[in-house]
């Protein structure tokens, strides 16, 4: 049986805006998150509001040595747990902040673009200027052929998404609490099954 992450579901009593779910992601909508990532090819992946780091222990796993991932956790508590939990990690970078403010913090890195970005943002519940920020600024850093992968509980920001993205396929996974659709987004045409009606 799951061990229960209590501390996951304080952090959504104190802050359901932006942490989205009373438990972390299951081990099956992570598989499905990270499926398609080209692990070998892939220098730079960044993720957004890892909270406990469900999707960060696989692809750490899954990575080669020589790439560099970047996470951005906005909420100060699943930040320090991180930074515990990945404290001998290489080729990683740890940021406490939104977001929105991705190429900022790349740039100061020096790190010329993502590969993919994964995201555990609640963009159903985030202020609609900040989901608008934090996506202009994925596509400024997203390198042509990359992905934005992400996942909701329900499609009502779907067409938000569509203002950024020409190519989002859709999946669903029934075993994560609530059950939630996989968002995979790429800011170019490609011949994919895309969302042309919703």
């Amino acid at each position: 049986m799951k061990k229960i992450d209590f501390s996951f579901i304080y952090q959504y009593i104190v802050n359901p805006k932006t942490v989205g779910a009373i438990l972390p992601s299951s081990r099956y909508l992570s598989n499905k998150m990270i499926k398609e990532i080209n692990f070998k090819d892939a220098k730079y992946i960044v993720e957004y509001g890892p909270g406990t780091g469900v999707f960060t222990e696989k692809i750490l796993a899954l990575r080669n040595q020589s790439t560099i991932v970047v996470l951005i956790e906005n909420n100060r508590e699943f930040y320090y747990l991180l930074k515990k939990k990945f404290w001998n990690e290489k080729n990683f970078i740890l940021i406490h902040g939104s977001a929105e403010h991705v190429q900022h913090y790349l740039n100061e890195y020096k790190i010329p673009y993502a590969d993919y970005i994964i995201s555990g943002l609640p963009f159903a519940s985030l202020p609609h200027n900040v989901s608008n920020k934090i996506l202009s600024s994925t596509l400024n850093v997203l390198k042509t052929g990359g992905e934005f992968v992400t996942f909701q509980y329900t499609k009502v920001k779907i067409p938000l998404l569509k203002k950024y993205f020409s190519k989002i396929t859709l999946k669903r996974e029934y075993r994560n609490i609530p059950p939630a659709y996989i968002l995979r987004c790429e800011p170019r045409e490609k011949n994919k099954e895309t969302l042309d009606a919703i």
